[in-house]
């Protein structure tokens, strides 16, 4: 039977290590995709999984168990239980150019670009493909305060065209359709409610587990193929998500 493949972590000694993984599980568990398996890895692989004792791992499945998002059962192993509702994915409509907007503003500094390998969780995006290249990239107010970082991976063929000094002073959609050219047919978005990892907690300067938005943008040409998938953890304490729905 398939097992269900939860998210990675980076612990951080700053909280006890079982409420670090049980978060973590949490967070993956509410923000699976439809498709998931509902089993879990033994208590041996998810402890090897996220880099912690065995009787962290239980205590931590403890916590989830009695919260009602997993059940237990002997020989048989762990699983989610169904009721453990996936966060429905709030969807975006609106104009390539109102996307543009929304993205830019203060200033944008380029952490690090290069080729990775095709994370799995964005094979959907890409098939075919073997890797990507990464752009990730911090931005900050007027002030010099964080308030978002993003990772665009890009098709190496565009990738290959762009120049950094672009994405320090526009968003990437823009240097796609004005600079790159592409032809932008559409962009899907998600915005999800999360909890900040160690690695956001210290590009952001925010307590780790914070609350974050976590937006993924998909960004399509006029031949239907996906080009840029970009994923941006927003501060919760400076951003707010609004929807105007208007009546007919």
């Amino acid at each position: 039977m398939t097992v269900f493949a939860p998210d990675s972590l980076v612990l951080t000694g700053k909280l006890p290590l079982w409420y670090q993984v049980s978060q973590s599980l949490r967070a993956s568990i509410l923000g699976r995709p439809a498709e998931a398996p509902l089993r879990l890895p033994t208590e041996d692989g998810l402890a090897a999984h996220y880099g912690v004792s065995v009787v962290t791992m239980r205590q931590a499945l403890k916590e989830l168990e009695e919260e009602g998002l997993i059940s237990r059962h002997r020989r048989r192993g762990t699983f989610i239980e169904p009721t453990a509702l996936r966060g429905a994915p709030v969807k975006l409509l609106g104009s390539v150019d109102a996307i543009v907007a929304q993205q830019s503003g203060g200033r944008t500094s380029v952490l690090r670009h290069g080729p990775v390998p095709l994370p799995p969780e964005l094979a959907e995006h890409f098939p075919g493909l073997r890797e990507t290249v990464a752009y990730r990239r911090l931005r900050c107010d007027d002030s010099g305060e964080p308030t978002n970082w993003a990772e665009n991976h890009l098709r190496p063929e565009l990738a290959a065209r762009l120049d950094l000094h672009d994405l320090e002073r526009w968003p990437m959609t823009k240097v796609l359709r004005d600079v790159l050219g592409v032809r932008i047919s559409r962009i899907t978005d998600t915005v999800q409610a999360r909890l900040a990892d160690p690695e956001t907690a210290e590009l952001l300067r925010i307590p780790l587990l914070s609350p974050i938005l976590h937006y993924t943008g998909v960004t399509y040409d006029d031949s239907g193929e996906a080009v840029d998938v970009v994923r941006i953890h927003y501060r919760g304490d400076r951003f707010s998500f609004a929807v105007t729905v208007e009546a007919p």
